[in-house]
């Protein structure tokens, strides 16, 4: 392939927060690049094998390999698994004849990057956390040209890109969406508007707490919908999906910019997208950050809470009570919204997809 007909290889998957900057940056090089070839790479069982093809990109898969963080049977085989992994990885890239490799992180771009280290295929790296990824850890060994979605990401030379995402969420408009999102969503279009998530796996702790506050949400004149994560329904006492007056809930919503634009308060765990999202539609957030894991949650949220666009809960302290005390005061105070609609519009980066997909094809040409 020539540079203006590169052959683009994306590895990465498991998790929406990989698979939705992937699917950005391959639509970014598609509008700058119309003749490149683009394949993805993941696993065959990660969340890639729905929403990639969806997207109408090409999927290869490899097997997954997890490195075991503790001595175990699982570590006495890595080496077998990821020389196999390797050999796979290589298949891809000599069938695509790939031009150069771009990761987003994920059990599957490590055996990636070693198999185009090996070809001396340029990489590309994209980082989505404050706390990177082993994966990207170990592919900022063989490469320069590292972007990352948070400027506080502590990876050497990195440039600062932001978070690639959807042009639907980057360029939307709230004010002028509102309405039609409302209707959409099967929501009053006047009255102030609670939008629940726990991203795409749900969360039961926030579900727990918002399905033992809807009394006193109902009594403040304010309508929820809670987006419950795929197979978590909230269920009532008799095990039928949970009811009651100004509450709506459904398990998946096809495309976030309809929540953004329909809330008046967005609240959701503080995974690195979410918060890139919220920031650059200037949307409210309450984060209640996921409390097990190395607490990168509460460290990508720190930015957009100290520019007062958000605020942080604890998940032990998102309670009933607290909904009372903080949420539902905040969720009918114009004023107090609006200045945090402003305040994280002007932390949001709106253009990381096509700032990746320059690097790219920079990375082609060199």
């Amino acid at each position: 392939m020539t540079s203006t007909n590169p052959s683009i290889v994306l590895a990465g998957g498991g998790t929406a927060g990989h698979i939705s900057p992937l699917l950005a940056i391959a639509a970014a090089i598609r509008d700058a690049a119309p003749g490149a070839a683009i394949l993805a790479v993941g696993t065959p069982a990660g969340m890639e094998t729905r929403l990639v093809p969806a997207a109408g990109v090409e999927l290869a898969t490899i097997d997954r390999v997890p490195f075991p963080r503790k001595p175990s049977a699982d570590l006495l085989r890595l080496p077998g698994r990821l020389a196999g992994a390797v050999r796979q990885a290589g298949i891809i890239l000599d069938n695509a004849a790939a031009d150069v490799l771009v990761g987003v992180g994920g059990y599957v771009c490590t055996p990636m990057y070693l198999a185009a280290r090996k070809r001396g295929i340029p990489i590309v790296i994209h980082e989505a956390n404050i706390r990177p990824g082993l994966a990207n850890r170990v592919g900022t060994l063989f490469t320069k040209r590292v972007a990352v979605a948070f400027d506080t990401t502590p990876l050497r030379g990195a440039v600062h890109v932001g978070m690639p995402m959807r042009r639907e969420i980057s360029h939307l408009d709230r004010g002028a969406a509102r309405a039609s999102a409302r209707e959409t969503l099967g929501l009053d279009p006047a009255k102030p508007t609670l939008i629940v998530t726990g991203g795409s796996s749900g969360a039961q702790s926030i579900n727990r707490t918002i399905s033992g506050a809807l009394g006193q949400l109902a009594e403040a004149g304010i309508q929820t919908l809670h987006v419950t994560g795929r197979g978590k329904s909230v269920l009532d006492d008799s095990g039928r999906p949970l009811a009651a007056d100004g509450y709506r809930q459904v398990e998946y919503i096809d495309g976030m910019e309809l929540a953004y634009s329909a809330a008046d308060v967005l609240l959701a765990r503080s995974g690195a997208a979410t918060v890139c999202e919220v920031a650059a539609a200037g949307v409210p957030a309450v984060l209640v950050p996921l409390p097990i894991g190395n607490g990168e949650q509460a460290l990508n949220a720190a930015g957009l809470v100290a520019a007062g666009g958000a605020l942080l809960v604890a998940d032990r302290d998102f309670t009933p009570d607290w909904v009372g005390r903080e949420l539902i005061p905040l969720v009918t105070d114009g004023s107090r919204l609006a200045t945090m609609a402003a305040n994280s519009y002007r932390l949001g980066i709106r253009n990381a997809d096509q700032r990746m997909a320059g690097l790219v094809l920079e990375a082609v040409s060199t």
